[in-house]
């Protein structure tokens, strides 16, 4: 029987190699950029369709024709704005004769008249989305550890493709609601694969750096911009299947350049196909490949003590402290995915154009994006999130008690206040995916990552019901955003640093003590544990 420990040892080899491989492969090179360019890009058509219900779900002005009984004409009518009962000081019949829309924007509420007692789908549509993504975080995790992320994310974009376009053409709310789950599972087969494929090519010190990107607060910016421009749910929807294309043709071209993930190769010993990867990407790079025989003996006699195994969400559960750093994590996902969405889809609530307010919300994320790399490197990523969800639960408990108080230019606070918590949330969620990945190794990073991703959409699928319920209870939406965000900063401080942390890529353990331990700013793996 293989000894523990020295199965220990050699894995903290294999990750030291693979970090100087990638070091001497070119780094952060012409390869990395290629990808970047092709994952992150891609992200412009998961971003609008992930918010499309914010415009598609909004509810124009819309006026009840009643018959006027005092008229001594039968085609004598009353208008009432938004009111599905008569109006009490008109004297008319009990039935709304007939209902008018504004023209100002076409969604699927004035599509097929989704008001009074049917009020009810277009939130739940968006909750019904939100469950593809729940569905999927699971299944692309566990997908993506067995057959690479490569193919996974090439599978997300060709699902989101087909499944928008047929939402464009939906007849029916019920055919409407069935696509928008479609397009729920592509959002959550490519938010869990993504990340982990690009960061698994990129080295420590620029991992931050790519994180802080603001693309989706760009393409959530340029979505209210163009539903500005279009104001037609339809449109959107053939739009969001358009600018898919050029990407799946962008993975399709660069097919035999972007590879998969050597990280990922190596953690399943195909060292021949690892080390044809690591050949092309030095050679992508313009750089001489880096000599891997060390890498390849050391995962031959991994190897050989032990066998290849199809790991799972047990195996994340099997380990004490692992399993502690999980819970603690999915829980600020979780909070992440409620508070984030709730002021997304909220946007109604805010006062002035809706379009100016999707473009504004959206647009306060990019500088907070872009400091959140100065904080990752500066204060590490505990602290960052500790401080940013704190500044969310701030700005979130204000609008919560400016909603109930009412007071004088209540309207001006509200809106400042719900610029500041989606300022926080935003860096705090993009400093919260840098912190998951480092935690997790590579056999499981995946599945953790995509179980934290699924369990945020659990937040994600109560958001538009307490945005529902919050038009009757003043203040409840954000005071339960508050209240999340600051638990979230509690908890963040409770999971270990990882900072500057070589990414494991196994899950280490020795007899029945756990050899899984992240000491905090530590570069070197764990080397001495107690049993």
């Amino acid at each position: 029987m293989a000894d523990p420990a020295m199965v220990a040892n050699l894995q903290e080899d294999v990750d030291e190699i693979l970090e100087r491989v990638l070091v001497e492969c070119g780094g952060l090179g012409k390869l990395q950029w290629i990808l970047i360019f092709v994952v992150i890009g891609s992200k412009l058509a998961i971003t609008w369709s992930m918010l499309m219900m914010t415009f598609a779900g909004a509810t124009p002005d819309w006026w009840c024709a009643w018959q006027n009984q005092t008229s001594g004409f039968n085609d004598s009518y009353v208008e009432s704005l938004k009111t599905c009962s008569p109006p009490a000081n008109y004297s008319v019949g009990d039935t709304c004769m007939s209902i008018r829309f504004s023209d100002d924007k076409n969604t699927i509420v004035n599509e097929w008249n989704l008001i009074c007692d049917e009020e009810w789908i277009a939130s739940t549509i968006t909750t019904i989305q939100m469950g593809g993504l729940l569905a999927s975080g699971f299944i692309a995790g566990q997908i993506a550890d067995l057959i690479g992320r490569k193919p996974t994310f090439f599978l997300s974009l060709l699902l989101l493709a087909v499944s928008n376009l047929v939402c464009g053409f939906a007849v029916s709310w019920q055919m409407f609601a069935a696509a928008r789950f479609v397009i729920g599972l592509a959002c959550g087969m490519y938010l869990t694969v993504f990340f982990n494929f690009v960061l698994e090519f990129i080295p420590i010190r620029y991992r931050a750096m790519i994180m802080a990107i603001p693309a989706w607060p760009v393409f959530a910016a340029l979505f209210g911009l163009v539903s500005w421009w279009l104001r037609d749910w339809q449109y959107l929807h053939y739009a969001s299947a358009i600018i898919t294309v050029p990407f799946l043709f962008g993975v399709l071209f660069f097919y035999s350049v972007v590879p998969e993930s050597f990280r990922w190769l190596v953690s399943h010993y195909k060292t021949k196909q690892a080390e044809v990867v690591i050949a092309r990407i030095a050679a992508v790079n313009g750089k001489k490949k880096p000599d891997v025989t060390k890498l390849i003996e050391i995962t031959r006699k991994k190897e050989e003590m032990k066998q290849d195994k199809k790991y799972s969400i047990l195996d994340i559960f099997r380990h004490k402290s692992l399993m502690k750093h999980s819970f603690l994590l999915w829980f600020i996902w979780l909070a992440s995915g409620y508070s984030y969405y709730a002021i997304s889809f909220g946007v109604e609530e805010l006062s002035g154009d809706l379009y100016l307010n999707m473009f504004l919300l959206s647009a306060v994320e990019i500088p907070a994006q872009a400091v959140t790399w100065f904080f990752n490197n500066c204060i590490g990523r505990k602290w960052t999130c500790c401080l940013f969800y704190m500044i969310a639960a701030l700005g979130g408990l204000a609008v919560g008690v400016v909603q109930v108080l009412n007071p004088a230019n209540s309207s001006v606070i509200i809106n400042g206040c719900a610029m500041v918590a989606k300022l926080g949330v935003a860096a705090a969620w993009a400093a919260l995916m840098t912190f998951t990945t480092e935690t997790y190794p590579t056999v499981v990073r995946n599945i953790g990552y995509g179980c934290a991703n699924s369990i945020s959409r659990v937040g994600a699928m109560v958001a538009p019901q307490i945005v529902q319920l919050s038009k009757s209870v003043s203040g409840l939406m954000y005071f339960l955003c508050g209240t999340l965000m600051f638990l979230s900063s509690i908890s963040a401080a409770l999971v270990p640093e990882t900072k500057g942390k070589v990414m494991e890529n196994q899950i280490r353990k020795s007899g029945k003590a756990e050899l899984y331990k992240l000491e905090s700013g530590s570069v070197n793996a764990e080397k001495k544990i107690t049993i």
